[in-house]
């Protein structure tokens, strides 16, 4: 059994050869983490702490009975034996737990716009990173694209008066999280991935809500049925968007992943100033312009390589 369609059964493709079904994950996975920061809201009193203790331990069991239930337990189990494997998710688990915390951090402090920021950069982020971590090079157009981008950090910074650092530990904590699953490749699924992660996690999380618990104390079943409920759901909040972006993405070209990503911190930019009323003085929008022109940059970059390398393989001889 298998909790996404199998990918040897031929893929329903619209009149440009894309998959349907590729763009409906890729869309649904996006958008739901798009209204992420709404249901972090919706949780409140809970702090971050709780949330992400809770998140952590109840995306675990949400896993685990997945892998249940399609029976994937003997390719778990070969995973839990690469001792290499499991050491690398233990240090993508540090990430991703610094990633939430900072988060769910920014949605219930009123700080969505920046937390969008920060996914909006993150895309220049991991291009960087590419250069500074795997020594990769960079044509002009993506330089220019990073030049911008700092200016516009540089732009955000002198504005606030100082660095947007909830943006850029986003930014920088899920590049180097994409970087660390890059090291693992196609050998560990995204069930498998954030089951091994969660579980280095666990330990942290069960004190965390003991802390939580001896301090300001636990908000679950201390509020309304509502509440509860919406807590126990946070792993399944965490694991769906997951699933359905694995799916998207072994049925999509990189570029349409590339251009759907940018679903996401679009919805929580327009959460945060519309919905929330956060403030955007001119020195903010004239920050978020700058990061939206170095996309455009890039974007443009990418469509043009993509373009080169479909007209480099028609000219392959067979």
């Amino acid at each position: 059994m298998s909790s996404a369609p199998s990918t040897d059964a031929p893929a329903r493709v619209g009149p440009d050869g894309v998959s349907r079904a590729g763009l409906a994950y890729a869309v649904s996975a996006y958008l739901l983490w798009g209204f992420l920061p709404v249901y972090f809201i919706a949780l409140a009193p809970s702090g971050p702490v709780e949330i992400v203790a809770m998140r952590i331990l109840l995306s675990l069991v949400f896993c685990a009975l997945l892998i249940a239930v399609t029976r994937s337990w003997r390719a778990f189990r070969a995973l839990v034996r690469d001792r290499r494997v499991v050491l690398i998710m233990g240090l993508a688990g540090v990430l991703i737990f610094v990633n939430w915390l900072t988060y769910v951090f920014a949605a219930v402090s009123g700080q969505v716009v920046e937390a969008a920021l920060g996914y909006f950069i993150n895309p220049i982020v991991t291009v960087f990173l590419g250069v500074i971590v795997l020594r990769e090079r960079l044509n002009a157009v993506q330089w220019a694209a990073v030049g911008i981008s700092i200016v516009a950090v540089v732009v955000l910074a002198v504005g606030y008066g100082q660095m947007p650092w909830i943006a850029l530990v986003l930014a920088f904590s899920f590049g180097f999280y994409g970087l660390i699953k890059k090291r693992v490749g196609h050998r560990v699924d995204a069930v498998s991935g954030l089951t091994l992660e969660t579980a280095w996690l666990a330990p942290v999380a069960a004190v965390l809500l003991v802390v939580v618990a001896s301090t300001t104390g636990l908000t679950i079943g201390t509020e309304s049925g509502w509440h509860t409920a919406l807590l126990l759901s946070a792993g399944a909040v965490t694991a769906i968007p997951l699933l359905l972006f694995a799916a998207a993405s072994r049925r999509l070209p990189l570029i349409y992943m590339g251009f759907i990503q940018y679903f996401a911190p679009f919805i929580q930019f327009v959460v945060g100033v519309v919905i929330l009323g956060e403030p955007m003085p001119p020195e903010r929008w004239a920050g978020f312009g700058l990061v939206w022109l170095a996309l455009v940059v890039l974007t443009v970059d990418l469509v043009r390589g993509a373009r080169a390398a479909r007209r480099a393989a028609n000219l392959e001889p067979v």
